[in-house]
Protein backbone atom coordinates (compact mmCIF):
# COMPACT_ATOMS: atom_id res chain seq x y z
CA UNK A 1 0.00 0.00 0.00
CA UNK A 2 1.10 3.39 -0.70
CA UNK A 3 0.87 5.98 2.10
CA UNK A 4 -2.52 8.06 1.53
CA UNK A 5 -1.75 11.73 0.35
CA UNK A 6 -3.61 13.34 2.44
CA UNK A 7 -2.96 14.42 6.45
CA UNK A 8 -5.03 12.27 8.77
CA UNK A 9 -8.11 14.41 10.00
CA UNK A 10 -9.04 15.44 6.30
CA UNK A 11 -12.15 14.58 4.68
CA UNK A 12 -13.95 12.16 2.38
CA UNK A 13 -13.66 15.42 -0.69
CA UNK A 14 -10.64 13.80 -2.87
CA UNK A 15 -12.14 10.15 -2.40
CA UNK A 16 -13.77 8.82 -5.19
CA UNK A 17 -16.78 6.15 -5.05
CA UNK A 18 -17.33 3.06 -6.94
CA UNK A 19 -19.94 0.41 -6.86
CA UNK A 20 -18.53 -3.24 -7.85
CA UNK A 21 -21.86 -4.97 -8.33
CA UNK A 22 -20.73 -8.01 -9.62
CA UNK A 23 -18.12 -8.23 -6.42
CA UNK A 24 -20.98 -6.63 -4.16
CA UNK A 25 -18.71 -3.92 -3.13
CA UNK A 26 -19.06 -0.67 -2.71
CA UNK A 27 -15.61 0.61 -2.40
CA UNK A 28 -13.81 4.01 -1.58
CA UNK A 29 -10.70 4.95 -3.32
CA UNK A 30 -7.46 7.86 -2.42
CA UNK A 31 -6.47 7.75 -5.71
CA UNK A 32 -5.75 4.13 -6.55
CA UNK A 33 -5.86 3.17 -2.97
CA UNK A 34 -9.03 1.43 -1.54
CA UNK A 35 -9.58 2.85 1.80
CA UNK A 36 -13.27 1.57 2.38
CA UNK A 37 -15.68 -0.10 1.18
CA UNK A 38 -19.46 -1.71 2.49
CA UNK A 39 -20.01 -5.44 1.20
CA UNK A 40 -23.22 -5.81 0.10
CA UNK A 41 -25.94 -8.16 -2.19
CA UNK A 42 -29.06 -7.73 -3.63
CA UNK A 43 -31.83 -9.35 -2.73
CA UNK A 44 -33.83 -11.02 -5.01
CA UNK A 45 -37.39 -11.84 -3.56
CA UNK A 46 -39.65 -11.17 -1.76
CA UNK A 47 -38.38 -8.03 -3.99
CA UNK A 48 -35.06 -6.20 -4.90
CA UNK A 49 -33.42 -4.90 -2.66
CA UNK A 50 -29.76 -3.63 -1.71
CA UNK A 51 -28.32 -5.47 1.43
CA UNK A 52 -25.40 -3.62 3.53
CA UNK A 53 -23.84 -6.46 5.71
CA UNK A 54 -20.25 -5.13 6.80
CA UNK A 55 -18.43 -1.35 6.31
CA UNK A 56 -15.08 -1.63 6.70
CA UNK A 57 -12.69 1.58 6.69
CA UNK A 58 -8.75 0.74 6.64
CA UNK A 59 -7.24 1.78 10.07
CA UNK A 60 -5.33 4.71 8.30
CA UNK A 61 -8.46 6.07 7.15
CA UNK A 62 -10.69 6.15 9.83
CA UNK A 63 -12.12 8.80 11.13
CA UNK A 64 -12.25 10.55 7.42
CA UNK A 65 -16.01 10.22 7.12
CA UNK A 66 -15.51 7.23 4.90
CA UNK A 67 -17.85 5.26 5.96
CA UNK A 68 -20.98 7.86 6.31
CA UNK A 69 -20.23 9.12 2.71
CA UNK A 70 -20.36 4.90 1.82
CA UNK A 71 -23.31 4.86 3.33
CA UNK A 72 -24.98 8.12 1.82
CA UNK A 73 -23.99 6.98 -1.67
CA UNK A 74 -25.28 3.49 -1.36
CA UNK A 75 -29.02 4.95 -0.44
CA UNK A 76 -28.19 7.13 -3.47
CA UNK A 77 -27.90 4.59 -5.49
CA UNK A 78 -31.07 2.92 -3.58
CA UNK A 79 -32.97 6.39 -4.93
CA UNK A 80 -31.37 6.50 -8.24
CA UNK A 81 -32.35 2.62 -8.98
CA UNK A 82 -35.76 2.36 -6.97
CA UNK A 83 -34.68 -0.36 -5.24
CA UNK A 84 -34.95 -0.17 -1.27
CA UNK A 85 -31.96 -0.90 1.35
CA UNK A 86 -32.61 -3.48 3.75
CA UNK A 87 -29.50 -2.61 5.99
CA UNK A 88 -28.11 -5.71 8.27
CA UNK A 89 -24.68 -3.99 8.96
CA UNK A 90 -25.30 -2.20 12.06
CA UNK A 91 -22.93 0.88 10.93
CA UNK A 92 -25.59 1.49 8.09
CA UNK A 93 -28.32 1.17 10.65
CA UNK A 94 -27.14 3.52 12.49
CA UNK A 95 -26.04 5.74 9.85
CA UNK A 96 -29.97 5.24 8.63
CA UNK A 97 -31.06 6.53 11.83
CA UNK A 98 -28.91 9.20 11.84
CA UNK A 99 -30.32 10.57 8.64
CA UNK A 100 -34.11 9.52 7.99
CA UNK A 101 -34.68 12.10 5.29
CA UNK A 102 -31.74 9.90 3.16
CA UNK A 103 -32.53 6.83 4.26
CA UNK A 104 -36.01 5.64 4.06
CA UNK A 105 -37.21 3.21 6.67
CA UNK A 106 -36.21 -0.84 5.98
CA UNK A 107 -38.87 -3.00 4.73
CA UNK A 108 -39.49 -5.52 7.83
CA UNK A 109 -40.23 -7.99 5.72
CA UNK A 110 -37.48 -7.29 3.60
CA UNK A 111 -35.08 -7.35 6.81
CA UNK A 112 -36.33 -10.54 7.41
CA UNK A 113 -35.97 -11.57 3.91
CA UNK A 114 -31.81 -10.64 4.03
CA UNK A 115 -31.85 -12.42 7.33
CA UNK A 116 -32.71 -15.72 5.87
CA UNK A 117 -30.52 -15.31 2.86
CA UNK A 118 -27.51 -14.60 4.79
CA UNK A 119 -28.76 -17.83 6.87
CA UNK A 120 -28.90 -19.86 3.75
CA UNK A 121 -25.61 -19.00 1.78
CA UNK A 122 -23.23 -19.18 5.05
CA UNK A 123 -19.37 -18.26 4.12
CA UNK A 124 -20.68 -15.41 1.49
CA UNK A 125 -19.39 -12.46 4.10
Amino acid sequence: MRPHPYPRGETMSETAIRDDRAAGRLEAYAGDEVVGHIEYFVLESPARALVPVHTIVEPAHEGKGIAGSLARELYAMSAREGIPVAPLCPYVVKWAARHPDEAPAADPGLLSAAKAWLVAHPGRF
